[in-house]
């Protein structure tokens, strides 16, 4: 089959393999193989600990744009961010300077990823301000904000409801042009596709079905038309949330489903170690599609 989508690896475990003084080598290696595969973007979660629907709190977690950086000297042509920035943990002046710091490390390949933050048991624990979530909504918009603005020409004052910026100087600039792309994550119809219709360049859903992604689509055509913005200049991504080395046959007739729809890019989460992950995906799987 041949269907023009742009792949991911999302690195979202740790424990794998056990021994923590294997963990560097294995997710350069991992980086590596999908990095020389010609994949658009690799992603790691902004957690601290692991989601406890996908496992156990107390099992390893890295944060993640040190992750990234480390990434970042160990590959050459992949796109870095995290899957997705959580909105409580750093404040959006010194999360616009962490991005420019790996886009301008790694030659121009950031991206920010951002999006509502939700773990309220690792924010609970590490002392992260929980906050109801209709502010973390606006202090989402306030960020998005700021750092637009701290990637343009403006290095005068915000004054936002939540954030007060003095200045907005951002030195170096990105070399991202005319900045690192912004990706809203979620699929809340109601709040966070409206913030991907006015401010971002790419939304990320979870790929549960084609159902379920079109009627996201849908919904966020419809915040596009409100707001005058043109959709078909949001990049459209998602998650393939299914086991694709254990259901090839699924995928492929799922992929389909998605370019059609609009989607053009999917990020793949391991199901097991991930070197062997990512070598039978770049093996198996990719060879597939071309």
């Amino acid at each position: 089959m041949e269907v023009a989508l742009e792949l991911g690896l999302h690195y979202w475990n740790y424990s794998r393999p056990a021994d923590p003084s294997r963990i560097a080598e294995t997710l350069a290696e991992t980086a590596r193989i999908v990095d020389d595969a010609g994949f658009h973007r690799f992603t790691v979660m902004d957690h601290y600990f692991q989601m406890e629907h996908r496992g156990t709190a107390d099992e390893p977690m890295l944060e993640g744009y040190t992750t990234l950086g480390y990434v970042a000297a160990r590959t050459e042509r992949v796109r870095l961010g995290l899957l997705v920035t959580g909105v409580m943990y750093r404040y959006p002046g010194l999360l616009a300077k962490i991005v420019t710091t790996l886009d301008v490390l790694s030659g121009g390949r950031a991206f920010l990823g951002i999006g509502a933050s939700w773990y309220e048991r690792e924010q609970r624990a590490l002392g992260v301000p929980v906050v109801p979530m209709s502010e973390r909504f606006e202090r989402l918009e306030e960020s998005l904000r700021i750092c637009r603005q701290m990637w343009s020409d403006d290095n005068g004052p915000f004054e936002g409801q939540y954030y007060q910026l003095l200045e907005t100087l951002c030195v170096p600039a990105p070399l991202s042009s005319p900045q690192p792309p912004i990706m809203v994550g979620g699929g809340g119809e109601k709040k966070t596709l409206l913030l991907v219709a006015r401010y971002a360049d790419a939304c990320n859903l979870f790929a549960v079905s084609p159902e379920d992604v079109a009627r996201k689509l849908d919904v966020l055509r419809a915040h596009c038309d409100a707001e005058g913005r043109d959709y078909d200049t949001i990049t459209k991504t998602a998650v393939y949330t299914d086991r694709v080395l254990e259901d090839p046959d699924a995928f492929f007739a799922a992929v389909e489903q998605y370019a059609a729809l609009g989607i053009t890019e999917l990020q793949f989460m391991p199901d097991r170690d991930p070197v062997e992950f990512a070598t039978r995906l770049t093996g198996e799987i990719v060879p597939r599609l071309t």
